[in-house]
């Protein structure tokens, strides 16, 4: 019974677990081998059918070409602002306790109002950001209106909301480093940039390796700010593989598709993470000590 108690605690997570993420899991995966009418809940068996027919089509290979350019856009950039911002951050006085307050604010903000406001800042018209190049001589930009700008601007919203919560992991990192390291390079004459390049990267990599796994897995989850700010376009420059997702299963009711492009989706995403995690193996250094 003593073994038994610690479970029946766990029982009421472990189902809700169950119910609302693993069995959603493995129903996606049943009806990506079925063809699914959703108006009489019939379905007959297909196999790899719905897979081969994704794959040969070319607005999936669209969506995951522009899927991989957001996260070329946003994740290397996100993590080097979040770095910066974290050497800045990270002492204890009120000043900084403000600004990392202010920095994660975006990150617990809903991503509906977010994408609201920053549409208003890219408005080609009445848009701060055109209104600021505007005042320093500059042209404004079609922002949301141009292909290749559209994709620029979704990726700076993805960063200035995910760049708190990277920052925040960051200074954890940084203040998990000893003192000791630094105080005995600097006797040996060390500057700035042989502390970071010897000292601070090495040991700060396992935070590193955590935020790029992390940051390549939302790039490749982001929906929100791409389906309020753009839908997708325009013509279809910013049609991610998520936005392609919600068009196949709620705009054609093809949960069939729909459901087996989220399986490639997952599995694709732990492809990518365990690739990540087998070359770091002898890179990353957990022993601080």
């Amino acid at each position: 019974m003593k073994t038994l108690k610690p479970y029946l605690y766990l029982l009421p997570c472990l189902g809700l677990l169950g119910l609302f993420v693993y069995w959603p899991i493995v129903y996606s995966g049943w009806l990506s081998i079925h063809q699914t009418n959703i108006l009489n809940g019939r379905s007959r068996f297909v196999g790899l059918d719905n897979y081969l027919s994704l794959l040969g089509s070319d607005q999936f290979l669209h969506s995951l070409k522009v899927t991989f350019l957001l996260m070329l856009i946003s994740v290397p950039p996100r993590l080097l602002l979040a770095l910066a911002l974290a050497h800045l951050l990270r002492e204890s006085h009120l000043l900084a306790r403000v600004l990392r307050s202010a920095y994660f604010l975006p990150y617990v903000t809903s991503s509906v109002a977010i994408s609201v406001i920053w549409s208003w800042m890219f408005n080609t018209d009445i848009g701060f950001i055109n209104m600021t190049l505007g005042a320093f001589g500059f042209a404004g930009l079609p922002w949301l209106q141009d292909v290749n700008l559209a994709l620029v601007a979704v990726g700076v919203v993805a960063i200035w909301k995910q760049l708190g919560y990277d920052t925040l992991l960051f200074i954890a990192g940084l203040n998990a480093i000893p003192e000791d390291y630094y105080e005995a390079a600097r006797l040996d004459r060390a500057g700035r940039w042989r502390l970071f390049k010897d000292i601070t990267f090495p040991l700060v990599a396992p935070t590193t390796l955590f935020l790029l796994i992390v940051s390549v897995i939302d790039s490749f989850q982001i929906f929100t700010v791409v389906n309020v700010m753009t839908r997708g376009g325009p013509a279809n420059g910013t049609d991610v593989l998520m936005n392609f997702l919600y068009y196949l299963s709620f705009t054609l009711f093809d949960i069939s598709t729909g459901s087996a492009l989220a399986v490639l989706l997952f599995l694709g995403l732990i492809a990518i993470t365990l690739a990540k995690l087998a070359f770091a193996r002898d890179r990353v250094n957990y022993d601080l000590s």
